[in-house]
């Protein structure tokens, strides 16, 4: 299983007790080192056609100019895991640039939500489809490689919204079923449920678009 973007560790947690004493070096070292896994959340959730036009570094110095300000607060009174508070953060962020951008462009952006899936086949894609897929249809090849991946990023962006937010949480951005379950406001066993049913329509979408192949394929040899 890849590992979170989101690093949760020790020294986060020291960084965290010293900030909180009034040490600006201790808040200036944990805004920057949770900057690059900022950077990832945006490249990866924010739309394509978006980050055509807007600098993705922009973006992510937003988030750390907005956090910066309200650090102070969240010290006071964590209402979550200081990287998923940063996350919520970006993410607001994420849906503003788009919406901003969308009313700017005045053309519809396909989507009234920002969840893009992955640019291109990766590491994440591919454990995924071996999870979805039969193994017998995953062999080394490239080429296969990325004919998989693409069946699986075209499924993903055919789901509702709910099932595709909980399928990239999982998968792209390897959150936790806790972690998921704090950032969408359930208790663990839902989000678990939630996760189970978003999978299973993955899994039959994916199944159904291999028969659909399957018989084109007849009616081409006929």
């Amino acid at each position: 299983m890849a590992k979170s973007i989101w690093a949760s560790d020790d020294l986060t947690e020291t960084l965290l007790s010293a900030a909180r004493e009034g040490d600006s070096d201790a808040v200036n070292r944990l805004l920057e080192k949770h900057r690059a896994p900022i950077r990832r959340l945006v490249e990866l959730r924010l739309d394509r056609k978006v980050q055509r036009r807007v600098d993705v570094s922009d973006v992510v110095q937003d988030v750390m100019v907005e956090a910066s300000g309200r650090l102070e607060k969240y010290l006071a009174d964590p209402s979550m895991a200081f990287h998923l508070w940063l996350r919520q953060i970006a993410w607001d962020r994420i849906i503003d640039t788009y919406r901003r951008h969308r009313v700017s462009a005045k053309r519809n952006m396909d989507r009234e939500q920002p969840i893009a899936s992955p640019a291109g086949p990766d590491q994440s894609t591919m454990e995924l489809a071996a999870q979805l897929c039969d193994p017998g249809l995953t062999p080394a090849a490239a080429a296969t490689q990325r004919e998989i991946a693409q069946r699986v990023e075209s499924a993903i962006e055919k789901m509702d919204d709910q099932d595709r937010e909980i399928i990239l949480m999982r998968h792209y951005e390897h959150l936790s079923n806790l972690e998921i379950a704090e950032v969408l406001g359930l208790n663990t066993p839902a989000a678990s449920m939630r996760y189970l049913r978003a999978v299973r329509r993955l899994r039959e979408m994916l199944q159904s678009s291999d028969g659909e192949a399957s018989a084109k394929s007849d009616e081409i040899q006929r």
